[in-house]
C-alpha cells in the first residue's frame, strides 16, 4: 500500500478532482493514458459514520498498435470528516479512522495473505494519505458483484452463516498473526469502550439508554423495566468497558469491533443466493464474544436469532477451529462450553448494542441521522426507538436481560 501521498488541502471531492487518479489509485496508469475522472457519493446518510466515502471512477483510453483501448476502473476513497463539528472532533480524538488505516495497511493485509484469495476478508488497500485530509483508498468491490444487504429486514440464515464464517476466519487469522507478531496485540487496545475517549462518545450511550427508558414506559407492561433502564443510564459506558475488558487467561482475538450489517458486503450467484462475504473495516484485541454479541444483537433477522442461535454458534466455532488448524495455530480454539460461558459473562455487551446500535439499524431511511446529530446532546434523537420492529424485538429482549440480572446495578 502506498503511504506517501499528496499533501493538498481542500474539501474531499475538489481535492480528488485535482489529483491525478493514477497517483490516488496507486499509480495504476501509464503516463500516456487519457482519462475522464468522475466522483460521487458511495453511501447514503447513515450508512457510514467514521468517514466520508466517495467513489472515484476513471475512464481510460490508450493506443495499442492500430487500435484504441478504453477501460473503466473505480476506487473507493474514505476521507476523514472535513466539516467541523462533533463528528470531526470525535473521529480525531478517538483515532477511530487511524485504527482503520492501520488495520488496512498492516494487519488485514497480512491476514488476507494468510487466508488466500478464496477467503479474503476485505478489498485491497491501495493508498494512504496521512493528513490534509487523512484518507484511505481501497478497491471498489461493486464491479466484482459485491453489495450491501438490507439492514431493515435483517440477515436471513444464509447471509448470517456466511457472515459468521467470515468473522471466524478473521478471528482465526488474527490468532495466527499475533502468534507470529505478538506486538499486533498492542496495536488494538481501545475498541468502542475506553476511558480515554471524548465525552461525546460516552454521552451517546447514556442518551441512548435514557431515550429507551422514556420510550419503554409507553409500552404495555414494561413500566418497571423503564425505571431500571433509566437508573442504568449513567453507568452504561462503564458497564461496556467492563464487558469488553481483556482477560489474558481467555481465548482472545483481534475483534473487528464494528461487525454489523452495514459493514459487510455480499456476492450472489445467478439464483440470488449469497455465496461470498467481505467485511469492511474499530478493532480491539479481546474476547471474540465482543464481535459475536454485537453482531448477533444487531444484524440477523428476528427469526434467525431467536430460533437458530445454536446453529450459528456451531457454524462460527466450526469455521474458527478449522481455519486455525489450517493456519497451523499453536493456540487452541475454545470449546463450545467455553464459548458459551464467555458469551454469558459478556452478555451486557449485547444488551448495550441492542439499546444503542439496534435503533440505528432499524431506523427507516428517511429518518436516518448522521454521526454529528447522533452524538450532539442538543440534537440527539433516535427515531429507530419508535419503530414497530424495534419495539417487538425489545419487548422480548428486555425481560430476558432483567432475568439475567443485567438491569440491576
Amino acid at each position: 500500500m502506498d503511504k506517501n501521498g499528496p499533501r493538498d488541502t481542500g474539501m474531499a471531492e475538489s481535492m480528488l478532482r485535482r489529483e491525478d487518479p493514477a497517483k490516488v489509485g496507486k499509480r495504476q496508469l501509464d503516463s500516456g493514458d487519457r482519462y475522464i475522472l468522475e466522483t460521487g457519493r458511495r453511501t447514503a446518510k447513515g450508512d457510514n459514520y467514521s468517514s466520508d466515502m466517495i467513489r472515484v471512477t476513471a475512464e481510460f483510453s490508450r493506443d495499442q498498435g492500430d487500435s484504441k483501448i478504453t477501460e473503466k476502473k473505480s476506487i473507493i476513497v474514505k476521507v476523514s470528516p472535513i466539516a467541523e463539528g462533533v463528528r470531526q472532533d470525535f473521529i480525531k480524538l478517538s483515532g477511530v479512522f487511524d485504527i482503520e488505516i492501520l488495520m488496512m495497511s498492516d494487519t488485514l493485509d497480512k491476514m488476507n495473505k494468510l487466508l488466500g484469495p478464496e477467503y479474503r476478508l476485505s478489498g485491497k488497500g491501495l493508498y494512504v494519505q496521512n493528513k490534509n485530509p487523512t484518507l484511505l483508498v481501497i478497491e471498489d468491490l461493486a464491479p466484482l458483484g459485491f453489495r450491501m444487504a438490507d439492514r431493515l429486514s435483517g440477515l436471513d440464515l444464509a447471509h448470517t452463516i456466511l457472515a459468521l464464517d467470515g468473522l471466524a476466519r478473521f478471528h482465526a487469522a488474527s490468532v495466527a498473526i499475533c502468534e507470529e507478531e505478538p506486538k499486533q496485540k498492542e496495536m488494538y487496545t481501545k475498541g468502542i469502550f475506553n476511558d480515554q475517549y471524548p465525552l461525546e462518545l460516552r454521552n451517546f450511550f447514556v442518551m441512548s439508554c435514557k431515550a429507551l427508558a422514556d420510550e419503554v414506559v409507553n409500552w404495555p407492561g414494561m413500566k418497571k423495566y423503564s425505571e431500571k433502564i433509566a437508573k442504568l443510564a449513567d453507568h452504561i459506558y462503564k458497564i461496556g468497558e467492563n464487558a469488553s475488558k481483556l482477560c489474558e487467561d481467555e481465548f482472545n482475538v483481534i475483534n473487528h469491533g464494528d461487525f454489523w450489517v452495514n459493514n459487510m458486503l455480499f456476492k450472489y450467484d445467478n439464483d440470488g443466493k449469497p455465496v461470498q462475504h467481505i467485511c469492511v473495516d474499530l478493532c480491539v484485541y479481546t474476547s471474540p464474544a465482543i464481535d459475536l454479541q454485537y453482531f448477533l444483537s444487531t444484524s440477523p433477522s428476528p427469526d434467525v436469532i431467536e430460533n437458530k442461535r445454536d446453529v450459528l454458534l456451531n457454524e462460527y466455532l466450526g469455521a474458527l477451529s478449522a481455519t486455525m488448524k489450517q493456519l497451523g495455530c499453536k493456540t487452541q480454539p475454545p470449546t463450545m462450553e467455553e464459548l458459551k460461558a464467555t458469551l454469558k459473562r459478556r452478555a451486557s455487551y449485547g444488551m448495550i448494542s441492542s439499546f444503542s446500535v439496534l435503533p440505528i439499524v432499524l431506523c427507516c431511511k428517511t429518518e436516518v441521522k448522521d454521526l454529528g446529530e447522533i452524538m450532539n446532546p442538543d440534537t440527539f434523537s433516535s427515531p429507530g426507538l419508535k419503530s414497530e420492529s424495534y419495539k417487538k424485538l425489545m419487548m422480548k429482549r428486555i425481560p430476558m436481560y432483567d432475568e439475567w440480572g443485567l438491569l440491576d446495578l
